[in-house]
């Protein structure tokens, strides 16, 4: 018997250890996703807690990580051999690499389509009865495709960047003439008499042209769901407040409220298109321009979600407080210059910390892959997770696909935020199956101890310089 007792005590025990043991995964420029030595909790001692975490204080929930497919990545991805090509996929969507399960996909083209197109380029056809797809399903919709096949239930979500030029009132598709940045790359042939400012509606806002953009929002679902695509929501307009030289169009938000209540959400209704209505993407910092949605709930019945990019960081954090049951989504990380640099996942690094910090329940990169050369259709070189070399076929995972999977494999959909206290450069989160996850960053050139308590326990976590680490462990 007492033999039987000792036995017991002794798996006790290990079960215990077992439970107790935390894997930490490190990242730095030269040495990237290291699994290091395991780390252990010890009792709490008298050394200064730096960072706590509350496992049962939970915050918003997650939903998720991804990117958006552009034209220009699929023609990047295309230049490789299929075997190298899947192996990128895989890397960006199975459930051991990055694990992406949330992405966007233009309406059409974006900054980054191979040139301007929308579905119906025929001036004033109000019936749509020339809408079509057909560049999609050489383009845009393989690209998708092959993340499916390797995750079957990714969330796809759709915005447009421009309506068909017919519908706006300078009848173009962009709304300011010349080069990008004043530069002497590719601008567009639109003259200044066109140009439109960004808090002015570009679009026509008679009756005929407000019926038969919903009808063109309509279409797309449906013909997208016969390619046996889902999207599962649209945000109305790409970065609603901004006027730059490639596609795009500005609403006043009294202008769009109108749009989306009379004629969008009725046609989705009327069609049983069952995609949600987002308000996005809002890169404008006055919290004013959501509230026009979300305090009139005549309006905000039809508005499932906000997306913010860019300059929508000012408001997202507004807006989380004074709306906490509203779905909040960061739709496009800043995407840089071009550099793919390790300073460029830092400054990343501090918008993820924010976003989330500010009640986003997703965060979404740019570009997931493009030429290395990073240059959009209009001249603006950006960055990307991952560089391909069409002629050399080199490829490279750069430090902010890093910085992403250090989030994106770890944290799964419906994993809880956790409160914290202390330090600056963390985030925490729960699991569903109550596994946490510590994200820690080090942003010094010297090596870092950090003290970790959780529950009344220790641990202390050795961070290298300009490092960043995720640390997992189940309670």
């Amino acid at each position: 018997m007492k033999k039987y007792f000792v036995s017991l005590l002794f798996l006790a025990f290990s079960l215990i250890t077992k439970a107790q043991t935390i894997k930490l995964i490190s990242s730095n420029e030269t040495d990237k996703w290291k699994a290091e030595k395991d780390l252990k909790f010890t009792a709490k001692n008298e050394d200064q807690s730096q960072i706590i975490i509350y496992p049962n204080k939970q915050l918003q929930k997650i939903d998720g990580f991804g990117g958006c497919f552009n034209e220009l990545g699929w023609e990047a991805l295309s230049a490789l051999s299929p075997e190298i090509r899947n192996s990128i996929i895989h890397n960006l969507f199975s459930k051991e690499e990055a694990n992406f399960n949330i992405c966007r996909t233009p309406i059409a083209a974006s900054d980054y389509a191979l040139s301007w197109y929308s579905y119906n380029d025929v001036f004033e056809d109000f019936t749509m009865r020339n809408f079509n797809i057909d560049r999609d399903r050489y383009i845009l919709i393989p690209y998708i495709k092959s993340a499916l096949s390797v995750k079957p239930n990714l969330t796809l979500w759709g915005s447009p960047w421009s309506p068909p030029a017919w519908m706006k009132v300078n009848n173009h598709y962009t709304l300011t003439s010349g080069a990008v940045k004043g530069g002497k790359e590719r601008g567009n042939e639109m003259g200044d008499s066109k140009n439109i400012a960004n808090n002015a509606t570009a679009f026509k806002m008679q009756h005929s042209y407000l019926e038969a953009y919903a009808l063109y929002f309509s279409k797309y679902v449906k013909a997208y769901q016969k390619e046996g695509v889902n999207i599962s929501s649209i945000q109305v307009q790409n970065e609603i407040a901004y006027a730059p030289q490639w596609p795009s169009c500005t609403w006043r938000p009294e202008d769009l409220a109108y749009f989306i209540k009379k004629y969008l959400a009725p046609k989705f209704k009327e069609d049983d298109v069952k995609s949600e209505i987002w308000l996005g993407t809002v890169n404008y910092g006055n919290p004013d321009y959501v509230r026009y949605f979300l305090k009139d709930t005549t309006i905000s019945k039809y508005i499932d979600g906000v997306g913010f990019q860019w300059g929508g960081k000012k408001a997202i954090g507004t807006i989380h407080k004074e709306y906490p049951n509203v779905k909040l989504m960061q739709t496009e990380s800043e995407c840089g210059e071009g550099e793919n640099n390790w300073k460029s996942a830092e400054y990343t690094w501090s918008l993820i910390k924010h976003y989330f910090n500010n009640g986003a329940n997703s965060y979404l990169y740019w570009n997931m892959v493009l030429d290395h050369a990073g240059k959009s259709s209009w001249g603006w070189p950006q960055n990307m997770l991952i560089s391909i070399n069409k002629e050399t076929k080199n490829v490279v995972y750069n430090p902010e696909f890093y910085l992403m999977k250090h989030l994106s494999h770890f944290v799964v959909p419906d994993a809880h935020l956790l409160a914290t206290n202390g330090g600056k450069d963390h985030l925490a989160f729960q699991n569903p199956d109550g596994s946490i996850v510590l994200i820690l960053a080090n942003l010094e050139n010297d090596t870092q101890t950090i003290n970790v308590e959780v529950n009344g326990k220790m641990m202390n976590a050795v961070l290298k310089p300009k490092s960043f680490n995720t640390l997992t462990w189940k309670p």
